[in-house]
């Protein structure tokens, strides 16, 4: 039984999932790892979609990654959405080989470029949960001095 209704912002939390938002909650990305091929993955499953092993175990990531491809949204009628625009909806290659879809945070507009050195963050979700998006690696200094 999950936690929270369909059509919500986040995925449903379940007994499968829990280890990888538990992890969230204290500031870690979790991945799952094929014990057979020892390819990484994301999104969390079951199975390996590489070999489709059910060898698979969680372990923590780097929290680092690479932009891959964005788009800035400037319009999404979609609560809670709605209420963040414009925002960096964003796939990013995680050091550990996967990619993920994620949000941009903390970000100049005119910064933002493939092969950008990004770091994991958490943001609150629209019910408990803390969702992985990522910032910049290294921010634009200020000019002040």
């Amino acid at each position: 039984m999950s936690e929270r209704a369909s059509g919500a912002a986040t995925p449903d939390i379940d007994a499968f999932t829990r280890p990888y938002w538990d992890a969230a909650a204290e500031g870690r990305l979790l991945l799952r790892r094929c014990r057979a091929c020892a390819r990484p993955h994301h999104y969390p499953r079951e199975f390996c979609p590489y070999c489709w092993s059910e060898d698979v175990g969680w372990e923590e990531a780097s929290g680092r990654a690479t932009l891959y491809s964005w788009s800035i949204v400037h319009r999404n009628d979609l609560p809670p959405f709605d209420a963040r625009v414009p925002y960096a909806a964003a796939v990013v290659d995680l050091a550990e080989g996967p990619r993920m879809m994620t949000e941009i945070v903390d970000y100049e507009e005119s910064g933002l470029g493939v092969g950008m050195e990004l770091r994991v963050a958490f943001r609150r979700g629209e019910g408990t949960e803390m969702v992985p998006v990522f910032r910049p690696a290294f921010q634009p200094s200020s000019g002040a001095g």
